[in-house]
């Protein structure tokens, strides 16, 4: 959401992600439909498949007049990085809060990528969170509450899908719910993509 503040800058909810092609979110989508009948699952909050989306770093709100830094910075960033394959792989959860698929493949690159994307933040002058070890996944579900996500991980847990060549670091803008419609979801839009390897 843009600041609308006129004594602050105008600001945009900003990430770096490497997206599935739809090929992959299909794929995700049909191996997702028989979770949607089990216990419990009318109580989370499930993501749509046009916000699918492995996180590389997030950026929180980035001030305009520091948006063609940054871009300028991952556009270095990906031009130092090769595309790898990547595929989604397996799932998770974080406690009862979310549940997740994860990634399989070039994970050493991804999680390469996702440093580069994060430097490119700080060398932005943008303030960062401490560094953790990066995880990749893809949320699927969100609770509202603690609720218990295990049933849904096993179910998902032997998935395996397509291979495909991650080749683009992309810059995503995050729109979050404003109406206060019950169900309503977060909508992403992509600001700018740039190739890997230049």
């Amino acid at each position: 959401m843009s600041s609308s503040d006129p004594g602050r800058p105008a600001t945009e909810r900003l990430f770096a992600a490497a997206l599935p092609p739809d090929a992959a979110v299909a794929e995700l989508r049909a191996a997702l439909a028989p979770l949607h009948a089990l216990p419990g699952a009318r109580d989370l909050r499930w993501t749509g498949p046009e916000g699918w989306h492995f996180t590389l770093a997030f950026y929180g709100d980035v001030p305009e007049d520091v948006r063609p830094e940054l871009e300028a910075r991952l556009e270095r960033a990906a031009r130092r990085t090769e595309p790898f394959a990547l595929r989604v792989h397996g799932a998770g959860h974080f406690g009862g809060r979310a549940l997740w698929a994860g990634a399989a493949g070039g994970l050493d690159t991804l999680r390469l990528l996702a440093e580069r994307a994060e430097a490119a933040a700080r060398r932005a002058g943008l303030p960062m969170e401490e560094h953790r070890r990066y995880t990749p996944h893809l949320t699927l579900a969100r609770s509202r509450g603690a609720a218990d996500l295990r049933p849904f991980a096993a179910a998902l847990a032997g998935f395996d899908g397509q291979r495909w060549e991650a080749a683009e670091l992309t810059l995503v803008r995050s729109h979050l719910p404003v109406s206060g419609v019950a169900g309503e979801r977060p909508r992403y839009t992509v600001v700018r993509a740039w190739p890997l390897g230049g």
